[in-house]
C-alpha cells in the first residue's frame, strides 16, 4: 500500500497551527511580547518553508500572509491585526483537514509522487525515529541503571577481601595458641583438642581459598559484564544515529523552490551525507537548514543575466559539505554569489534601529557578519514568498543556540559566503571535562570549550564585583563556576583552572577549582522538582549513582558577558579619561570619583579646549557634559566620530537632560552611555566606563 504522503507534513503544521493560534490569542489580549512577535514570525515562516516542500500553495500563500500580519517592527509599539491572524489559521486548519482525506497518490494524480513523496519519505525517516528514540531513551537508560548496579556490585568485592582477612586472622592466631600451647609446660592437649585445632586450621584455610576463588571469579564475570554493557550502550546509542543525508532530498527541493521564485538557475552539490547524528539533533537542524539554503539562492546566488556580466557560470552553485569533528558535526553551506555588502547591513541595522549611526560606522567587517545573525534584520527590499522578513537566519543561531552548537559567518564581496554550524552529535551522549567545584563534582562538555589555561589570583583583576583576566590583548569576564552555583569554592592557594569559551557577547573565563579529567557520559534531564539554573543542563550519573550536574559553559558565558559588557578592544589603562564640562563642581566631583577608582584624568571647561586637546594626545575616554557655551556636548561627540583618529575613543555622556528626545539623539550621534545628573550614581559611571573600555578601576 502507498504511503500517505501529506502524513507527516499535516503532523508538523498542526504543531505550528497550535503555536500561532496561542499567539494570536495573546496579541488579542495585549499580553504579546517582542519576543513572543519574533517567535510567531519564525513559526509562520517555517509553515510557509514546509508547506510549499509538499507543494501546497495555497497553506504557503496563508503562511506568507501570516508573515505580513505579524511583521510589524517588533517592539515598535505597532500591534499585528490578531484577527486577521486567527482567520488566515481558520482557513489553514481547514485545508489540513481536506489533507486528512487526500489518501496515497495513486497513477491518475502524479502531482503527488513527486517532491511529496520523496519529502514525506525523509520526514518519515526522522519522525519515525523519533518515535523509535523513545524507547532508545529507556534501553538507554536501563544499561546505565544496570552498569551503576554493577559497579555496586564491584564495591562489594570489597567486603569479600574483608572476610579473607578475617579467616586469615583467624588462622594465624589458632597457630599462634597451638605453638604457645606446645612451649609452656602445661600438660600436653589431649588428642581431641588437637583434632579440633587441626580442623579450624583446615576450615580457616578452606574459607580463605573459597573466598579467594569467590572473589577472583566474581571479579572476572563483573569485568565480562561490564564489557557487554559498554557494547550494548555503544549499538544502543548508534541506533539512535540517523545519516545527514536523509535531510538532503528535502534540501535540494527547498533550493530549487527558492530559485524558482527567485527566478534562478541554481545547483545544488552535497558531501559528506554519509555521517550520521543524532535523529533529534538532525530535526532540530532540518527547519533551519531549509532556511539556510533558501537564504543563499534569494541573497547570495545573482541573477543569470548579472552572473553573465561578471563572468561567471549562468547556474549559480550552492554546496551543502558536512564533516566529523571529534564528537560534533559541522555543516558548511557555500555559496558561490554575491557575497556580503557590509554597507547595506549597516543601513539595514540603522534602519530597523539595532544600532546608531555611528555605532555603524565603526563596526569591522567581523562585526557587520555577526550582525547579519540577528532576527529582524534583512537587506532585501522586497518581501516574497522566500525572503525580506529577516527570520532565515535567525532562526540558525536560535537553533544552534539550542543544540548548543556555533555558528560561524564568512564572506568574500564577489564571491560568495560561507556559513557553518557546528552541533554535538548527540544531546545525551557527549564528552566533558571532569572538574571539582566547591567539593563537588561538575561536568562542562568538552566542545564548548575553546582551550584550558591555569590562572593565579595575581593575574585576576577585581573591582565593581566585575573580576577579569586579560587573554590575548583584551579583558575578558572571569567567572567562577562555585560563585554561580551559590556554593564555596574548594581551591585552596593554588592556580585556577580556567576554561576559554567563546559565546555571542564575546569571550567569557570560566573558573574552576581544580581538574579530574575526562568522559563520556549520558546526560539526563534535571528533575522536574529541581530550581532551575539557565546554565545547568542536566545530571549525569558516575558509577555509584551520584549524580553530577552537567552545565552549559555557553549559557554562562552570555550571562557574565552581557553584565560585564564585553568589547573586543584591548585594555589601554595608562591612557588618561578626558573630562569635558563647563561646571566647576561637576569636574572635580568627576575627577575625584574617577581618580580614586584608579584612572588618569585630564579636564577640559569646553568643548572646543576638548578638541585641541584630543588632537595631541590619545584618551581613553570622553566624559562630556550636553549643555556648554559654544559648542555643546553632542556636536562635540558628532566631531570626534568623524574624525578617523578620534572615532574609536568611546564617548559618554553626563547631563541634565533627560528626555527621550535628548537621549535618542546621543545615540545618534555617537554616544555609547547616557547618564543622568538627577540619578548620578557614581557605581554606574564606574561600571559604564569598564564596559566601554575593557579596563577596571584599582581597588
Amino acid at each position: 500500500m502507498a504511503k500517505d504522503p501529506y502524513r507527516y507534513f499535516r503532523i508538523e503544521a498542526r504543531e505550528l497551527v497550535q503555536g500561532l493560534s496561542e499567539g494570536a490569542r495573546a496579541i488579542a489580549s495585549g499580553a504579546q511580547t517582542p519576543e513572543e512577535q519574533v517567535r510567531l514570525l519564525r513559526l509562520a515562516h517555517t509553515l510557509k518553508g514546509a508547506a510549499r516542500v509538499v507543494k501546497q500553495n495555497r497553506i504557503a500563500e496563508l503562511a506568507h500572509a501570516l508573515e505580513s500580519a505579524l511583521a510589524q517592527s517588533p517592539g515598535s509599539g505597532a500591534t499585528p491585526d490578531a484577527n486577521a491572524v486567527l482567520s488566515a489559521l481558520d482557513e489553514v486548519r481547514g485545508l489540513l483537514d481536506e489533507l486528512d482525506g487526500a489518501g496515497p497518490a495513486t497513477p491518475d494524480n502524479p502531482q503527488k509522487v513527486t517532491a511529496q513523496t520523496q519529502h514525506a519519505t525523509d520526514r518519515e525517516s526522522l519522525d519515525t525515529l523519533r518515535v523509535d528514540v523513545a524507547e532508545l531513551e529507556t534501553l538507554l537508560r536501563g544499561v546505565a541503571e544496570a552498569s551503576t548496579k554493577l559497579s555496586e556490585l564491584r564495591g562489594e568485592l570489597g567486603t569479600v577481601e574483608r572476610a579473607r582477612h578475617l579467616a586469615q586472622v583467624v588462622r594465624s592466631n589458632w597457630e599462634r595458641l597451638s605453638s604457645a600451647g606446645a612451649e609452656t609446660d602445661r600438660p600436653s592437649p589431649t588428642r581431641s583438642a588437637l583434632a579440633l585445632v587441626a580442623a579450624a586450621r583446615n576450615a580457616s584455610e578452606e574459607l580463605d581459598s573459597t573466598l579467594e576463588h569467590l572473589g577472583r571469579n566474581t571479579l572476572a564475570r563483573i569485568t565480562e559484564l561490564e564489557l557487554e554493557l559498554d557494547q550494548l550502550r555503544e549499538q544502543s546509542q548508534r541506533l539512535r544515529l540517523l545519516p545527514v543525508n536523509t535531510l538532503f532530498s528535502a534540501l535540494e527541493r527547498a533550493a530549487l523552490d527558492a530559485a524558482e521564485v527567485e527566478g534562478k538557475q541554481i545547483e545544488l552539490q552535497t558531501s559528506g551525507g554519509e555521517n550520521r547524528a543524532d535523529a533529534h539533533v538532525l530535526t532540530e537542524l532540518r527547519d533551519a537548514l531549509f532556511h539556510v539554503v533558501r537564504n543563499a539562492v534569494a541573497h547570495g546566488i545573482e541573477a543569470r543575466a548579472e552572473r553573465s556580466r561578471l563572468g561567471k557560470p549562468p547556474k549559480g552553485l550552492v554546496r551543502l559539505e558536512v564533516t566529523r569533528q571529534g564528537r560534533a558535526l559541522s555543516l558548511t553551506c557555500i555559496d558561490d554569489g554575491r557575497g556580503i555588502d557590509a554597507e547595506s547591513v549597516r543601513k539595514a541595522a540603522v534602519a530597523r534601529g539595532l544600532i546608531g549611526p555611528g555605532e555603524a560606522a565603526q563596526l569591522t567587517r567581523e562585526q557587520v557578519l555577526r550582525l547579519v545573525l540577528r532576527g529582524g534584520l534583512t537587506t532585501a527590499t522586497s518581501v516574497n514568498e522566500v525572503s525580506g522578513r529577516g527570520v532565515g537566519l535567525d532562526v540558525l543561531r536560535v537553533t544552534a543556540l539550542r543544540l548548543r552548537g556555533k555558528v560561524a559567518i564568512e564572506s568574500e564581496p564577489g564571491h560568495g559566503t560561507r556559513l557553518e554550524v557546528v552541533v554535538p552529535l548527540s544531546l545525551s551522549a557527549t564528552t566533558v571535562i571532569v572538574t571539582d567545584v566547591g567539593g563537588s563534582t561538575v561536568l562542562i562538555p568538552l566542545d564548548a570549550v575553546d582551550t584550558m589555561l591555569r590562572v593565579s589570583d595575581k593575574d585576576i583583576t577585581r573591582s565593581l564585583g566585575a573580576d577579569a583576566i586579560s587573554y590575548a590583548g583584551q579583558a575578558i569576564p572571569f567567572v567562577s563556576v562555585a560563585r554561580a552555583l551559590g556554593r564555596k569554592g574548594s581551591r585552596v592557594n593554588g592556580p585556577w583552572s580556567v576554561a576559554i569559551v567563546r559565546c555571542t557577547a564575546g569571550t567569557v573565563a570560566i573558573a574552576v577549582d581544580g581538574l579530574l579529567g575526562t568522559a563520556n557520559v549520558v546526560v539526563r534531564p534535571l528533575p522536574e522538582l529541581m530550581d532551575p539554573m539557565p546554565w545547568v543542563t542536566g545530571v549525569s550519573l558516575d558509577a555509584q549513582g551520584t549524580p553530577r550536574l552537567v552545565i552549559d559553559p555557553i549559557a554562562l558565558a552570555n550571562s557574565a558577558g552581557s553584565e560585564f559588557g564585553l568589547v573586543r578592544r584591548a585594555a589601554r589603562v595608562n591612557l588618561p579619561i578626558l573630562v569635558v564640562d563647563d561646571s566647576l563642581t561637576t569636574r572635580m566631583l568627576e575627577q575625584s570619583i574617577l581618580e580614586t577608582a584608579g584612572y588618569d584624568v585630564e579636564l577640559a571647561t569646553s568643548a572646543e579646549e576638548a578638541l585641541v586637546k584630543a588632537q595631541n594626545r590619545r584618551y581613553l575616554m570622553f566624559v562630556v557634559d550636553v549643555e556648554m557655551p559654544g559648542m555643546n556636548g553632542f556636536e562635540f561627540i558628532q566631531r570626534t566620530q568623524s574624525d578617523p583618529t578620534l572615532c574609536e575613543i568611546p564617548a559618554v555622556l553626563v547631563t541634565s537632560r533627560n528626555a527621550p528626545e535628548d537621549l535618542e539623539r546621543g545615540r545618534q550621534v555617537g554616544a555609547k552611555g547616557y547618564i543622568v545628573k538627577g540619578e548620578f550614581d557614581q557605581g554606574e559611571l564606574l561600571r559604564t566606563i569598564a564596559r566601554l573600555t575593557g579596563t577596571e578601576a584599582q581597588e
